[in-house]
């Protein structure tokens, strides 16, 4: 047995990928999309013709709009793939808006839903900001699931549960990025791997915590640099892994053993916590790596979602009678 099909008998296998003519030979479950991973599929050759087509289909429509039907689009293609679920990101220059986030987010599922796709295939991605938390506590009340994304630190993960999230994706690899930056040449790359990488780390804490106290959302893995990380977190109930990844892992037939354990978690002796507003604002602000990394997500979707943008406007333009 390979290492990815061992994983998959502990884990649901998620491929994080717009490039959805790679997703067949892993056979995941479920896929995720963001900003960054749609813009550079629209790039490719291959994938030309279905963003002409998307644009010239709603070519009068608002930019918001045509942008939106673009990320459906992919969405329909993944989900003739994938049995699943997708994960669709709402705008993240709306991080801190709820109300437009909620908007989007309906928006978003409405066309799923017109494109005869039901609730329980699709899950809105939303950076894990209070504001973004609580757009998502509104929107699973109305049964539309939602990713929290972009999560680092552990009051982030607490306010998704408080929410009835039903899914976050902590980073992995952000994270471990933060701290090997941060360490400088005092880094101990053996030391911190595997399930001493801080990015494991954080992740086996949020699922422990989950799971001693029967929090139902769940936890994905997501943003890893190397299959080190993938391995130490298996028995997480989700890893979004790139194809790249999904490659190296189908390709080895090194053993793999459970990492996680569900009944260790159970019995840890944990205390529960909880955050309103101020409390959630003061814990991430005290923590740096958070906080940053955060930040820098944020900045960075945005900036490719402005690509995205331009090149559907730049479309729009080149097919005007």
């Amino acid at each position: 047995m390979n290492q990815l099909d061992a994983l998959k008998s502990l884990t649901t296998v998620v491929a994080d990928t717009g490039n959805f003519r790679q997703l067949a030979q892993y056979t995941p479950r479920d896929a995720t999309t963001n900003p960054t991973l749609i813009l550079k599929a629209v790039q490719q050759p291959e994938y030309a013709p279905l963003l002409a087509e998307t644009v010239a289909a709603h070519r009068t429509a608002p930019l918001a709009g045509i942008v939106d039907e673009v990320l459906v689009r992919f969405g329909l293609e993944i989900l003739r793939v994938v049995p699943g679920r997708v994960s669709t990101e709402v705008d993240a220059r709306l991080s801190f808006d709820t109300a437009a986030t909620v908007a989007r987010a309906r928006h978003l599922m409405a066309l799923y839903e017109k494109a005869g796709i039901g609730r329980d295939r699709v899950l809105i991605k939303i950076a894990a900001t209070w504001e973004g938390i609580q757009a998502a506590r509104a929107l699973e009340r109305e049964g539309i699931h939602c990713n929290l994304t972009l999560l680092f630190a552990f009051c982030q993960a607490v306010a998704c549960g408080d929410a009835g999230v039903t899914l976050i994706s902590p980073f992995v690899g952000r994270i471990y990025d933060w701290h090997k930056k941060a360490a400088g040449p005092a880094w101990d790359e053996a030391a911190r791997s595997g399930a001493n990488d801080p990015g494991v780390l954080s992740v086996t804490r949020i699922w422990r915590y989950y799971k001693r106290f029967d929090v139902a959302t769940e936890v994905m893995g997501a943003s890893f640099r190397n299959v080190g990380q993938i391995t130490a977190l298996a028995g997480c109930d989700l890893l979004t892994i790139s194809p790249e990844l999904l490659a190296t892992l189908q390709a080895s037939e090194a053993p793999l053993a459970r990492a996680l354990d569900l009944a260790e978690a159970r019995a840890a002796e944990l205390h529960a916590v909880t955050y309103n507003e101020a409390g959630f604002r003061f814990a991430l602000n005290d923590d740096a790596m958070a906080t940053e990394k955060l930040a820098e997500g944020i900045r960075a979707f945005a900036v490719d979602a402005a690509k995205l943008d331009q090149l559907i406007e730049a479309q729009r333009e080149g097919q005007r009678p």
